[in-house]
């Protein structure tokens, strides 16, 4: 990480941060997961497990799924853990709970933890002004663009704030900025800009983009006006690679750094990274499509983008990969309202700030009923994946079909994983039947 961006912390600030996130946690909530013992189900309960096999497995024999794993959690007890499907159809490799999967934006919601934690160290406000801690951040929104690829702008009616960038309603690159940047384009004659290198360093939006670090292209971004005034619309994904960008410059560290110093470490999450070593390409499912009735290769780039020599390149809103177990401790820490792992990582406090309270207008572009908190979405009775699902719950997902959620109501978690770009809707039935394991 350039050197020049990133302001210096005191040694007393490092300690205390090292002191906050190693503290030892005295509270009664599981801190490991624990395998519900064979014969410890009743009867009702081993009938339901074989319904959820049954249901999975029908997915891959009627070829809408390559692969895909299941995993349940009750109150810290694992109850279901099951992989089913091919990690590689075309050599006949078995899927595995222990594989890996591209996690796309389940980073969104590590990334907006590992904000928080900034902001439980007195760092930073979650209602800051963003230009309190990057001048450059945009305070004009485009109202007109020109043939020629000029435009207007008026002044925001109030500033960016943190929580804008948590819940997407920042204004970044929206509306008719992507006009803006197309007339750029169309003036340069080319579309240079667009074209993927032979191979990627690093996972990237858009699955292309040649710089060495996130903040070159932030800082591109910065120059652009915004699409629309902050906290009046929801436009999504790219407010938390802003988000990321000053995580650094405010704690001092690489994305990736703190990152791992602050949630994977703590909380286990040892196989969970940016990047790997190319031998651990293999542990990755390759990706498909179902199309037309069958399944057909997809592209692996993004796997294979975790294998660089150069590993400087990492997203807020996108990067992060490992298996189910590893995602379900940070779900699990969230359940806990903070903890898991014996270190805290969030006060309940602040859990409860990040997932009772919606911070987007009624109408949005998100939907009827959608609702987005600081970095998750919302359940209430209008809009929810599964009618058992309660209204305290809270999740995200990735673009290849990632899914998880978390229920303190029914102190509960579901992680449900594909690894398919174009796939049928099949989360909410196992979600259905992740409830009906104790009902």
């Amino acid at each position: 990480m350039k050197k020049t961006c990133l302001p210096t912390v005191s040694i007393a600030v490092v300690v205390s941060l090292v002191g906050c996130t190693a503290q030892r946690s005295t509270t009664a909530v599981p801190q490991r997961f624990k395998q519900e013992a064979r014969g410890g189900a009743d009867a009702a309960r081993v009938k339901k497990v074989a319904s959820m096999d049954s249901l999975l497995q029908s997915f891959i024999d009627q070829k809408k799924a390559s692969s895909v794993v299941g995993f349940v959690a009750k109150g810290g007890t694992i109850v279901y853990k099951k992989a089913f499907g091919w990690k590689d159809i075309e050599n006949k490799t078995p899927a595995t709970a222990e594989d890996y999967y591209i996690l796309f934006s389940q980073t969104k919601a590590v990334t907006t933890v590992a904000f928080m934690t900034l902001v439980e160290k007195g760092l930073v406000g979650v209602n800051d002004p963003v230009a309190k801690y990057f001048s450059g951040i945009p305070d004009k929104v485009v109202t007109a663009v020109h043939d020629d690829g000029t435009y207007e702008t008026r002044p925001v009616a109030s500033p960016m704030t943190f929580a804008h960038l948590l819940s997407h309603s920042s204004g970044l690159n929206a509306g008719l900025v992507g006009d803006i940047r197309r007339a750029e384009i169309k003036k340069k004659g080319s579309s240079a800009e667009a074209a993927a290198p032979t191979a990627l360093k690093g996972q990237r939006t858009g699955g292309r983009g040649t710089a060495k670090y996130l903040e070159e292209e932030m800082l591109a971004l910065a120059s652009y006006p915004l699409g629309f005034d902050p906290g009046t619309q929801w436009n999504y994904h790219i407010s938390t690679n802003m988000l990321a960008y000053l995580i650094e410059r405010i704690s001092g560290k690489p994305l990736q750094q703190y990152v791992k110093e602050t949630i994977l470490e703590p909380l286990g999450m040892q196989e969970t990274a940016w990047y790997y070593e190319p031998t651990r390409l293999s542990r990755f499912v390759k990706a498909y499509n179902y199309a037309d009735g069958k399944l057909e290769p997809a592209s692996n780039m993004y796997s294979e983008a975790t294998v660089s020599a150069e590993q400087t390149y990492a997203e807020g809103a996108i990067g992060l990969n490992g298996p189910i177990e590893d995602y379900a401790k940070f779900c699990q820490m969230l359940l806990n309202k903070g903890e898991f792992n014996g270190h805290r990582i969030l006060k309940p406090e602040t859990i409860a700030l990040m997932t009772k309270t919606n911070r987007l207008p009624e109408v949005n572009a998100g939907g009827k009923g959608f609702q987005f908190g600081l970095g998750f979405e919302l359940y209430n009775a209008s809009k929810k994946p599964a009618p058992e699902v309660s209204n305290t719950a809270f999740a995200w997902g990735g673009l290849y079909g990632t899914e998880y959620i978390i229920d303190p109501e029914n102190n509960l978690i579901a992680l449900f994983y594909l690894n398919m770009p174009r796939r049928e809707p099949l989360y909410p039935t196992f979600l259905s039947k992740a409830y009906k394991l104790f009902k």
